[in-house]
This record gives C-alpha cells, structure tokens and sequence, in this order.
C-alpha cells in the first residue's frame, strides 16, 4: 500500500517552510528525539501533549517529513478564511462540548474523516488531553485517542491495509514564554494496538480505558513529567538554583560540553529526586521548601537575582575575565547597532502578547505570530529606507545583516543584564555586608542540602543517573 498523495501538499508544504524558519527564529534550541519512530509511510496516529497552543501543532509538522492532518477545536472553523486555511492544511474539526454543545452529533463525521485519513496510508495528531494547560505534566487524557485506534485495527482485518502505529509525542519548554528558549520534540516506540481488540470485541468500554491509560503513560515518558503538581513550583526553583551545577560536574567529572549535556533530562531527574524523597521522607522535602522559600524571600527583599548570588560565589578564571572583557568591548558596537535596527520589531510583539494573550498558554503563540507579521514588515521599511538614501549596494547589505545583528544583540543583552545583576549585588555587598552574607550563606546551605540528597538518591535507586 503506497501512501496518498494529497494535492494541498503545496499548501502544507510551504506552510511548513515558514514555520520551521520561524521556529529556528524563534527558538534557541529545538531538540528532536527518535523522529525514526514514525513510520515513513502507513497510517500513524500520533498522540501529542498540548503546553503551548498553535506553536504545538508547528513543531511537530516541523520537524517531520509527512504531512500530519490535526484534529482540531471546531472553533477554529467558525471564520470562513480560517477554515478553508485550515482545510487547505488536513486539518479535521473536533466538536466539543464546552464549544459548540448543539453540533456533538457531528463528531460521527469526524470519526468517518479520521478514518479515511488512517485507511489511505496518511498520519493524524491528535492531542488526548483536549485542551492547552500549563502544568508541568500530561493531564488526564480523554478517550478519543483510543477509539479511534481500536475501531480502526478491529476493522482493518475485513477491509485489508497496514497495520496502525500510535506513536506518543511528548513536548517539552524549558522556558515557554521565553524567546530564544529550548523546547524538546521526543517521540517515543509505537505502542502495539493488537493486544487490546479481543478485549475490545468484548467489552469496548474496558478495552477502551485500559489503552487510554497505556497512551497516558507513554505520554508522560516523553516529557519532563512532575507527578504531584504541589511541588512543581518547588523542582522549578530547584532546577533554577541547582541545575548549573549538576552542569559543571558534569563537564568537570565525564569530560562533557554544554551542547553535550541533556538539560531536559537533569530537569526530570531534579523531578524523580523530589517525588522519590516525597513519598519515604516527606519532612525532608518540607525542609528543604522552606530553606528555598526563605531565600527566594531574602532575594525578592534585596531586590538580587540568585544568579548573582551564584558568581559571587565562582571565582572565574583570568581567561574567562579576559574573554568576558574583550566581548563585552568588541560586541558593543555591534549590540548598539543590532539594538536599534531591531527594536520595533522585537519590542511591538512582546507588548502585543503582554496585552493580548489572554493566559500562559497562548502568549509564545501570540508573540510568534505577531513577530512574523512584524519582523517583515518593520525590516522591510528599513530596507526600502536605506535602498534609498543609499542605493541597491547599501540596501541588500542592510537587508543581509538584520537577522545577525538581532541575534548579537540580544544575545549580549543577556550579558548586560547578568552584569547588572552582579553590579547591583556588588552594591549591596558594599553598602550592606551582612544582608550579602546571609544570601550567600543561605544559598551555601540549600546547596549543601541538594547535595546530600543528591548522593542520597543515587544510593537509594541504585543505578540511577542525571
């Protein structure tokens, strides 16, 4: 069976060409983990956690070869632009309840389309948890994933075809309102469909459950997955205050680059240790909370960031002194001019998504769309500016350095803004010596705490790594 060929292929095509150069814009980091666990032809059905609204959705088809007709909100089609844009993508409307309660009985309509979809050799994403959240892990997902995998596999012995692969997606933001973040594409092996339909022939309901339950553990396999949501706001200030130097004994003890060391996995390992610890000695986990609380209490009074705190207590190299120097002279120039060629179209759709996104969940999707409305257009008149107080020449090697530029800038950005925070520790140190010590102090002893536990937890799991 040889896979249909679609003729909005040119539509998803170049859709998917934006995307992946705005993505690269977009992102820092776009880490993609086992794409060979999708099939390259054959019905796929890949079942996709949902953090971070549209941008979801672009990822996944970024990074993939096939084309991925979604499921999507029936919302969406409510705007007859939207929905022929959307049709023009694969994209096949969902009828919830909580959207459009009178048209559920059409959903029978969406079933019939996926398994059209399915029956010709193509892929559908579908995203179980059936709406965007923010939490730290996969919520319990709904039953569609699986109803349409069973009904699908229990029919396709009488009408023929290639066996279905359900494949869990898993998405991952390091920082997901963050521009120039990371974020973390893992899709995990393919879960056997076969070992449920004589249950499902049976008792579908039973059969139906028991493979949702399979399709939400292999989801939060591929995530970095917090179990008990009342300590995710604790591994994330753990992760933050801890996390830099897991990294440098790393480097220190297996001879490992930055680039080499997977964050996202010492971020679920920060998460395993808390759960481990959580359920044999809860007070250790209370303590250390309230040793963090009181510090980030301390950092919040002080008005200090604790990455300040940190330098203060790294004694750098001359050479890294030196090469801090020199970049930070050389680069100056080259940051006033990225700076000011590309204010506007940094700074307008950062206020469009303060002011617009109405939670945590639609501001990156937000800002992302207003950056490709803003960018072109604001390096455009720019562009059309220079071309003509300078000529063709002076246009197209303006037009050539933006991107670059931008990213100089604000990559050295980031630099001011670490050397202020230490400047204005540096202060604070001056004018008011014991307030330093005790932050200092109290980030000594969190440290100290994380790293008994640390040793702890390695020795009580036997085998586990970071």
């Amino acid at each position: 069976m040889t896979t249909t060929r679609e003729p909005a292929d040119r539509v998803y095509a170049l859709v998917r060409a934006i995307a992946r150069f705005w993505l690269w814009f977009f992102w820092k980091s776009v880490e993609v983990r086992h794409p060979d666990h999708v099939p390259a032809r054959g019905p796929v059905l890949l079942c996709i956690n949902h953090p971070n609204n549209l941008i979801d959705s672009l990822l996944v088809g970024a990074v993939l070869h096939r084309k991925v007709h979604y499921l999507a909100t029936s919302a969406l089609f409510k705007n007859p632009l939207v929905a022929r844009f959307l049709a023009a993508c694969g994209a096949v409307p969902v009828y919830r309840k909580q959207d459009d309660p009178g048209r559920m009985d059409r959903n029978a309509d969406t079933f019939a389309a996926c398994f059209a979809i399915l029956a010709s050799g193509r892929l559908i994403g579908i995203y179980p948890e059936g709406t965007t959240h923010s939490e730290a892990r996969v919520q319990r997902i709904k039953t569609g994933a699986a109803r349409i995998a069973l009904e699908y596999e229990s029919s396709r012995s009488a009408r023929g075809g290639e066996p279905l692969a359900l494949v869990p997606v898993g998405l991952t933001f390091e920082a997901r309102k963050a521009f120039r973040g990371r974020v973390r594409v893992a899709f995990g092996p393919p879960m056997a469909v076969a070992p449920y339909l004589d249950a499902y022939r049976d008792d579908a309901a039973k059969a139906v459950d028991a493979l949702t339950t399979a399709i939400q553990w292999a989801m939060e396999a591929e995530i970095v997955h917090v179990d008990r949501m009342e300590r995710a706001d604790l591994v994330r200030v753990v992760e933050e205050i801890y996390r830099s130097d897991l990294m440098r004994e790393l480097e220190a003890e297996r001879g490992l680059g930055p680039k080499q060391i997977d964050t996202f996995r010492l971020s679920q390992s920060i998460a395993d240790a808390v759960t481990h610890f959580e359920d044999r000695e809860p007070a250790r986990v209370e303590r250390i909370a309230r040793q963090v609380e009181r510090y980030r209490a301390m950092l919040a009074a002080y008005q200090v960031r604790d990455q300040a705190v940190r330098a203060r207590l790294e004694t750098p190299s001359r050479r890294e002194l030196i090469r801090r120097s020199w970049q930070a002279s050389v680069g100056l120039p080259f940051f006033a001019y990225g700076a000011i060629v590309n204010f506007l179209p940094y700074y307008v759709p950062r206020v469009i998504a303060h002011r617009r996104a109405d939670k945590e969940t639609t501001y990156a999707t937000t800002r992302l769309l207003a950056s490709i409305a803003a960018f072109p257009l604001f390096w455009g008149l720019e562009v059309w500016l220079v071309w003509r107080l300078g000529g063709p020449a002076w246009g197209l090697a303006f037009a050539a350095s933006l991107p670059l530029s931008g990213l100089v800038a604000y990559r050295y950005l980031g630099g001011v803004a670490t050397l202020r925070g230490r400047l204005h520790f540096g202060r604070l140190a001056w004018t008011r010596e014991s307030a330093a010590a005790r932050l200092i102090a109290a980030r000594r002893d969190i440290i100290a705490e994380l790293e008994r536990a640390k040793t702890d937890y390695l020795t009580a799991t036997k085998g586990s790594s970071y």
